[in-house]
């Protein structure tokens, strides 16, 4: 399982460095989204089961602190689109329900059919 997991997780790094534009100075990585997220995988795959990690919501607020402008908030839409896409099983209606379970407002939807330029 954790093997699995960690293969999933390169695949996704890999598919958010194809898919994603260069990013600007300062801008967010896909490596920084997938490291904040790393921790709610487990909890979206297994529809909530074991509750919500501690270090999924503290991943949860980094990532929305550290996305401040229009092109991080892209650039993080993209990169989690695609490791959301790179992992099977996911449970979007808790995988959405995150953000607010940790006290953050997220500016979009984690789906394989967002609209990431639509992200303001």
């Amino acid at each position: 399982m954790a093997s699995t997991v960690a293969l999933k997780l390169a695949c996704g790094v890999v598919l958010c460095l194809v898919v994603g534009a260069p990013l600007a100075e300062g801008a967010i990585s896909c490596g920084q989204v997938i490291s904040a997220l790393a921790p709610c995988i487990p909890y979206v795959r297994n529809n909530g089961a074991g509750g919500v990690p501690a270090s999924c919501c503290n991943g949860i607020r980094s990532l929305n602190e550290a996305a401040q402008s229009t092109p991080e908030r892209q650039s993080a839409c993209n990169c989690v689109k695609a490791l959301a896409a790179s992992i099977s099983g996911i449970n979007y209606d808790l995988t959405n329900k995150l953000p607010g379970m940790c006290g953050v407002h997220s500016p979009f939807k984690i789906s394989p059919s967002t609209n990431c330029k639509s992200v303001k």
